[in-house]
Protein backbone atom coordinates (compact mmCIF):
# COMPACT_ATOMS: atom_id res chain seq x y z
CA UNK A 1 0.00 0.00 0.00
CA UNK A 2 2.67 2.55 1.10
CA UNK A 3 4.64 1.52 -2.18
CA UNK A 4 1.56 2.41 -4.28
CA UNK A 5 0.84 5.61 -2.84
CA UNK A 6 4.27 6.52 -3.36
CA UNK A 7 5.01 5.56 -6.81
CA UNK A 8 1.61 7.69 -7.37
CA UNK A 9 2.76 10.65 -5.08
CA UNK A 10 6.06 10.66 -7.70
CA UNK A 11 4.43 10.29 -10.83
CA UNK A 12 2.23 13.23 -9.64
CA UNK A 13 5.60 15.15 -8.63
CA UNK A 14 6.99 14.34 -12.54
CA UNK A 15 3.69 15.65 -14.00
CA UNK A 16 3.81 18.93 -12.06
CA UNK A 17 7.50 19.54 -13.34
CA UNK A 18 7.20 18.99 -16.83
CA UNK A 19 4.50 21.24 -16.89
CA UNK A 20 5.84 23.89 -15.62
CA UNK A 21 9.42 23.25 -16.96
CA UNK A 22 10.97 26.05 -19.63
CA UNK A 23 10.24 25.45 -23.37
CA UNK A 24 12.91 23.02 -24.45
CA UNK A 25 16.60 24.35 -25.30
CA UNK A 26 16.69 23.03 -29.23
CA UNK A 27 13.70 24.73 -29.49
CA UNK A 28 14.46 27.79 -28.47
CA UNK A 29 17.38 27.73 -30.04
CA UNK A 30 15.23 26.49 -33.41
CA UNK A 31 12.95 29.40 -33.12
CA UNK A 32 16.43 32.06 -32.72
CA UNK A 33 17.88 30.40 -35.59
CA UNK A 34 14.66 31.32 -37.62
CA UNK A 35 14.49 34.02 -36.42
CA UNK A 36 18.04 35.29 -37.08
CA UNK A 37 17.89 33.48 -40.72
CA UNK A 38 14.55 35.94 -41.03
CA UNK A 39 16.15 39.30 -40.00
CA UNK A 40 18.89 38.16 -42.35
CA UNK A 41 17.42 37.81 -45.01
CA UNK A 42 15.77 41.18 -44.82
CA UNK A 43 18.85 42.75 -43.89
CA UNK A 44 19.78 41.33 -47.19
CA UNK A 45 16.79 42.88 -49.05
CA UNK A 46 17.16 45.77 -47.96
CA UNK A 47 21.10 46.13 -49.43
CA UNK A 48 19.97 44.65 -52.68
CA UNK A 49 20.37 47.57 -54.68
CA UNK A 50 23.22 48.31 -53.54
CA UNK A 51 25.11 45.19 -54.04
CA UNK A 52 24.15 45.68 -57.70
CA UNK A 53 27.05 48.34 -57.84
CA UNK A 54 29.37 47.39 -54.87
CA UNK A 55 31.42 44.84 -53.24
CA UNK A 56 29.71 44.55 -49.55
CA UNK A 57 31.15 42.38 -47.22
CA UNK A 58 28.63 39.91 -46.00
CA UNK A 59 29.45 39.76 -42.12
CA UNK A 60 30.22 43.48 -41.68
CA UNK A 61 27.76 44.74 -44.28
CA UNK A 62 30.35 47.53 -44.82
CA UNK A 63 31.91 48.54 -48.48
CA UNK A 64 34.52 46.90 -50.27
CA UNK A 65 37.10 48.02 -52.69
CA UNK A 66 36.42 46.96 -56.21
CA UNK A 67 33.01 46.47 -57.95
CA UNK A 68 30.82 43.25 -58.06
CA UNK A 69 31.80 40.72 -60.73
CA UNK A 70 29.68 40.69 -63.75
CA UNK A 71 29.27 37.34 -65.79
CA UNK A 72 28.40 37.22 -69.73
CA UNK A 73 24.22 38.17 -69.88
CA UNK A 74 23.44 38.92 -73.31
CA UNK A 75 20.23 40.59 -72.40
CA UNK A 76 21.75 42.73 -69.73
CA UNK A 77 25.52 43.62 -72.19
CA UNK A 78 23.09 44.55 -75.32
CA UNK A 79 20.79 46.97 -72.49
CA UNK A 80 24.19 48.30 -71.17
CA UNK A 81 25.70 49.51 -74.67
CA UNK A 82 22.26 50.86 -75.91
CA UNK A 83 22.64 52.73 -73.08
CA UNK A 84 26.34 53.86 -73.27
CA UNK A 85 25.71 54.86 -77.07
CA UNK A 86 22.01 56.35 -76.78
CA UNK A 87 23.27 58.97 -73.84
CA UNK A 88 26.04 60.70 -75.53
CA UNK A 89 23.74 62.47 -77.89
CA UNK A 90 21.87 63.33 -75.00
CA UNK A 91 24.80 64.34 -73.11
CA UNK A 92 26.40 66.39 -75.42
CA UNK A 93 22.95 68.40 -76.80
CA UNK A 94 22.40 69.23 -72.62
CA UNK A 95 25.94 70.33 -73.26
CA UNK A 96 25.64 72.21 -76.27
CA UNK A 97 22.06 74.54 -74.81
CA UNK A 98 24.19 76.12 -71.99
CA UNK A 99 26.36 79.38 -72.31
CA UNK A 100 29.46 78.26 -70.20
CA UNK A 101 31.21 81.47 -69.96
CA UNK A 102 28.44 82.89 -68.05
CA UNK A 103 27.88 79.41 -66.23
CA UNK A 104 31.66 79.35 -65.54
CA UNK A 105 32.27 82.49 -64.70
CA UNK A 106 29.17 83.58 -62.63
CA UNK A 107 29.17 82.69 -58.86
CA UNK A 108 26.16 80.55 -57.64
CA UNK A 109 25.35 83.24 -55.09
CA UNK A 110 24.30 85.65 -58.50
CA UNK A 111 20.80 85.93 -58.67
CA UNK A 112 19.29 83.92 -61.70
CA UNK A 113 21.86 81.17 -61.70
CA UNK A 114 22.40 78.80 -63.29
CA UNK A 115 19.37 80.28 -65.28
CA UNK A 116 20.79 83.17 -67.23
CA UNK A 117 23.29 80.43 -68.38
CA UNK A 118 20.87 78.65 -70.06
CA UNK A 119 20.14 79.71 -73.88
CA UNK A 120 17.99 76.48 -75.46
CA UNK A 121 18.90 77.11 -79.11
CA UNK A 122 19.01 73.37 -79.59
CA UNK A 123 16.58 72.59 -77.04
CA UNK A 124 13.86 70.42 -79.51
CA UNK A 125 16.36 68.03 -80.81
CA UNK A 126 17.67 67.76 -76.41
CA UNK A 127 13.93 67.15 -76.06
CA UNK A 128 13.20 64.74 -78.66
CA UNK A 129 15.71 62.49 -78.76
CA UNK A 130 15.63 62.10 -74.59
CA UNK A 131 12.28 61.22 -74.89
CA UNK A 132 12.91 58.62 -77.63
CA UNK A 133 15.17 57.02 -75.19
CA UNK A 134 13.47 56.85 -72.29
CA UNK A 135 10.55 55.42 -74.34
CA UNK A 136 12.36 52.94 -76.35
CA UNK A 137 14.47 51.80 -72.84
CA UNK A 138 10.95 51.56 -70.81
CA UNK A 139 9.25 49.53 -73.73
CA UNK A 140 12.61 47.08 -73.27
CA UNK A 141 12.45 46.74 -69.95
CA UNK A 142 8.82 46.07 -70.04
CA UNK A 143 9.25 43.46 -73.01
CA UNK A 144 13.00 41.94 -71.12
CA UNK A 145 12.92 42.68 -67.83
CA UNK A 146 15.81 40.45 -66.66
CA UNK A 147 18.02 43.13 -68.56
CA UNK A 148 18.32 44.48 -65.48
CA UNK A 149 18.03 43.95 -61.94
CA UNK A 150 15.67 46.61 -60.78
CA UNK A 151 12.83 46.16 -63.64
CA UNK A 152 10.26 47.62 -61.52
CA UNK A 153 12.40 50.78 -60.22
CA UNK A 154 13.61 51.75 -63.85
CA UNK A 155 9.68 51.05 -65.33
CA UNK A 156 8.74 53.64 -62.67
CA UNK A 157 11.54 56.48 -63.03
CA UNK A 158 11.36 56.34 -66.88
CA UNK A 159 7.31 56.79 -66.61
CA UNK A 160 7.82 59.85 -63.90
CA UNK A 161 10.52 61.54 -66.00
CA UNK A 162 8.69 60.94 -69.39
CA UNK A 163 5.80 62.74 -67.08
CA UNK A 164 8.00 65.25 -66.13
CA UNK A 165 9.50 66.42 -69.05
CA UNK A 166 6.04 67.71 -70.33
CA UNK A 167 6.63 70.60 -67.93
CA UNK A 168 9.73 71.94 -69.78
CA UNK A 169 8.00 71.66 -73.25
CA UNK A 170 5.30 73.57 -72.22
CA UNK A 171 6.52 76.13 -70.29
CA UNK A 172 10.04 77.04 -71.95
CA UNK A 173 10.80 79.75 -68.87
CA UNK A 174 11.91 76.24 -67.07
CA UNK A 175 13.73 74.13 -69.67
CA UNK A 176 16.73 75.28 -68.04
CA UNK A 177 15.43 72.77 -64.98
CA UNK A 178 15.28 69.84 -67.65
CA UNK A 179 19.27 70.57 -68.78
CA UNK A 180 20.29 70.47 -64.95
CA UNK A 181 18.28 67.56 -64.14
CA UNK A 182 19.65 65.51 -67.47
CA UNK A 183 22.81 66.24 -66.23
CA UNK A 184 22.40 62.96 -64.43
CA UNK A 185 22.79 60.91 -67.21
CA UNK A 186 26.99 61.93 -67.11
CA UNK A 187 27.22 60.02 -64.05
CA UNK A 188 24.47 57.24 -64.70
CA UNK A 189 26.90 56.55 -68.69
CA UNK A 190 30.16 56.40 -65.58
CA UNK A 191 27.81 54.15 -63.84
CA UNK A 192 26.94 51.50 -66.52
CA UNK A 193 30.69 51.93 -67.94
CA UNK A 194 32.51 50.79 -65.10
CA UNK A 195 30.59 47.52 -64.98
CA UNK A 196 30.47 47.22 -68.62
CA UNK A 197 34.69 47.81 -68.81
CA UNK A 198 35.48 46.04 -65.23
CA UNK A 199 33.85 42.67 -65.65
CA UNK A 200 36.10 41.08 -63.40
CA UNK A 201 35.54 43.38 -60.39
CA UNK A 202 39.10 44.58 -60.31
CA UNK A 203 39.78 47.40 -57.49
CA UNK A 204 40.69 50.40 -59.42
CA UNK A 205 43.70 51.23 -56.90
CA UNK A 206 45.35 48.09 -57.09
CA UNK A 207 48.90 48.17 -58.15
CA UNK A 208 50.18 45.51 -60.92
CA UNK A 209 47.13 45.45 -63.75
CA UNK A 210 48.38 45.60 -67.09
CA UNK A 211 48.93 49.68 -68.17
CA UNK A 212 45.99 49.86 -70.23
CA UNK A 213 43.12 47.99 -68.19
CA UNK A 214 44.43 49.93 -64.88
CA UNK A 215 44.14 53.28 -66.42
CA UNK A 216 40.67 52.42 -67.86
CA UNK A 217 39.68 51.38 -64.38
CA UNK A 218 41.13 54.40 -62.61
CA UNK A 219 39.56 57.02 -64.85
CA UNK A 220 35.78 55.67 -65.00
CA UNK A 221 35.89 55.17 -61.30
CA UNK A 222 37.00 58.65 -60.61
CA UNK A 223 34.80 60.39 -63.25
CA UNK A 224 32.40 58.27 -61.50
CA UNK A 225 32.79 59.53 -58.18
CA UNK A 226 32.95 63.29 -58.95
CA UNK A 227 30.05 63.16 -61.27
CA UNK A 228 27.90 61.72 -58.56
CA UNK A 229 29.16 63.95 -55.36
CA UNK A 230 28.89 66.79 -57.66
CA UNK A 231 25.53 66.19 -59.68
CA UNK A 232 23.97 64.23 -57.40
CA UNK A 233 25.41 65.53 -53.90
CA UNK A 234 25.73 69.56 -54.16
CA UNK A 235 24.00 70.35 -57.78
CA UNK A 236 20.92 68.79 -57.00
CA UNK A 237 20.35 70.40 -53.54
CA UNK A 238 21.94 73.31 -54.47
CA UNK A 239 19.23 73.83 -56.92
CA UNK A 240 16.26 73.33 -54.88
CA UNK A 241 17.04 77.08 -53.66
CA UNK A 242 16.11 78.11 -57.37
CA UNK A 243 13.03 75.94 -56.88
CA UNK A 244 11.34 77.72 -53.91
CA UNK A 245 12.45 80.68 -55.69
CA UNK A 246 10.77 80.06 -58.64
CA UNK A 247 7.77 78.93 -56.86
CA UNK A 248 7.43 81.95 -54.59
CA UNK A 249 7.31 83.94 -57.28
CA UNK A 250 4.89 82.18 -59.07
CA UNK A 251 2.39 82.13 -55.74
CA UNK A 252 3.12 86.28 -56.10
CA UNK A 253 1.81 86.70 -59.44
CA UNK A 254 -1.10 84.38 -58.66
CA UNK A 255 -1.93 86.65 -55.68
CA UNK A 256 -1.18 89.73 -57.97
Amino acid sequence: MDNAVSNRISRLTRRRRSRSAPPVKSTSSSNGTASGTGSSSNHRHRHRFVEQHYVIDKDTMSLLPGVPVHKNDVARDMHDFFNLIVLVPIIVLNILNWNWEKLLTSSPTTNGFPVHAWHGELFAPFFLTTTLYFLIDLLWVLLLPHCVKSPTTIIQHHIATLLYITIPYNYPHVQWAMGVCMSVEINTWFLIARRVFNRQGFPPWTIGRPTGLSVRVKLISICFYISWIGIRCCIFPFIMVEYVRMYRAEDTILVL
